[in-house]
């Protein structure tokens, strides 16, 4: 990615914000009224944010290994850690509960924001940055294990959900999409307190890369690391688009990119027969399921909610267009739809043409 930098900063502060038009009654403003603020007038920091705690919690875990490491934080408008950087972005809705809010309101999830999720991304982020604080990328056994860095990011990824040879931590068995990923979910599942991962990888050949991971860091601890850049890239106080534009375009990313083709499926669970002209409707029926299937799939596949809802919002137009109405109890429909949209999401995950999340 293109990224523009902030250096100015030492590690673990964040930049002043400049917030023109921003009193302190800006958390009650209404959505529409808040979506048209820039993100560099957001007058957030991660001091006294709640996620401030959960990086407290893996600066002691990073201690409990005898790491001189730590890795800087600084707020932009997703999660990420730039190449070649020892630090870690953090998206802002993180740090306020009004932003977490418009991100549940606009996303349907709020990506990190309960202190296990969020422990896990800072996990997953911190192997990213301690990679890179070291240089890992250059030995020949790291590549032999996980894959060369080199190796471009696919747009699309085809997961194998029942790979061994892949450990499993953050959803959608991301370790599978690229070497940094693997080598990323491998570390976050090294450094979690209690993950038991050799008894829990035995007969896995995960588990070689655990041990490799574990030889290698037992290496450097107690060691400075070569790279201590303070590099901010794309901080909170250089981005000009507002919040409004920002959501647009990742609305767009997390939306529908797949075919609609639902009618055969639709057509065996409802029915638009005349002898159950009677009966509730199909649109009504899975318009009042919507939220709870929504993230029951989405707990179950790892999928984004957004973009099951927008699966969700298809079928239901098509049950309306055509006419459908339910046949059987309740209870059994429920089931079923339920079963309908997780197989429909599994099989757009094993094609292969869901997007990788950079």
């Amino acid at each position: 990615m293109d990224k523009t930098t902030d250096v100015s900063a030492p590690i673990g502060s964040e930049p002043s914000v400049a917030s023109p038009g921003l009193g302190p009654d800006w958390v009650v403003w209404p959505e529409e009224r808040l979506l048209d603020v820039r993100l560099c007038d957001l007058p957030v920091t991660i001091e006294g944010s709640p996620v401030e705690a959960q990086i407290q919690q893996l600066a002691h875990e990073l201690e409990a290994q005898h790491f001189l490491f730590r890795p800087h934080f600084w707020l932009s408008d997703e999660w990420f850690t730039p190449d070649g950087v020892p630090g870690i972005a953090i998206p802002f809705y993180l740090v306020h509960p009004r932003l977490a809010k418009l991100e549940l309101n606009q996303m349907l999830e709020v990506e990190g924001g309960t202190p296990d999720w969020c422990m896990r991304i800072l996990r997953h982020e911190t192997g990213h940055a301690i990679e890179n604080a070291y240089h890992f990328r250059r030995r020949r056994r790291r590549q032999q294990v996980f894959g060369k860095s080199s190796k471009p990011y696919p747009e699309y990824y085809a997961p194998k959900p029942y790979s061994k040879s892949f450990v499993l931590h953050l959803d959608m068995w991301y370790a599978q999409s690229h070497p940094d990923e693997d080598f990323a979910e491998t570390f976050a599942v090294w450094l979690t307190p209690g993950s038991m991962w050799r008894e829990r990888y035995a007969g896995w050949p995960a588990l070689k890369k655990l041990e490799y991971m574990d030889d290698l860091m037992r290496g450097i601890a107690g060691t400075p690391s070569p790279v201590t850049s303070q590099e901010r890239v794309d901080p909170l106080s250089s981005l000009q688009k507002s919040l409004r534009e920002h959501y647009k375009v990742k609305r767009e990313h997390y939306g529908l990119a797949h075919p609609t083709f639902y009618d055969r499926d639709l057509r065996r669970l409802f029915s638009d027969s005349p002898e159950f002209k009677a009966n509730k409707t199909a649109a009504s029926f899975l318009s009042r399921l919507r939220k709870e299937v929504r993230r029951k799939v989405a707990g179950w596949t790892g999928e984004y909610q957004y973009t099951i809802d927008q699966v969700l919002e298809a079928m239901i137009s098509r049950c309306r267009e055509l006419n459908l109405r339910l046949a059987v109890p309740e209870d059994q429909a429920k089931l079923d739809f339920t079963i309908l949209l997780t197989v429909q999401t599994m099989n757009y995950l094993h094609s292969g043409r869901h997007r990788v999340a950079l």
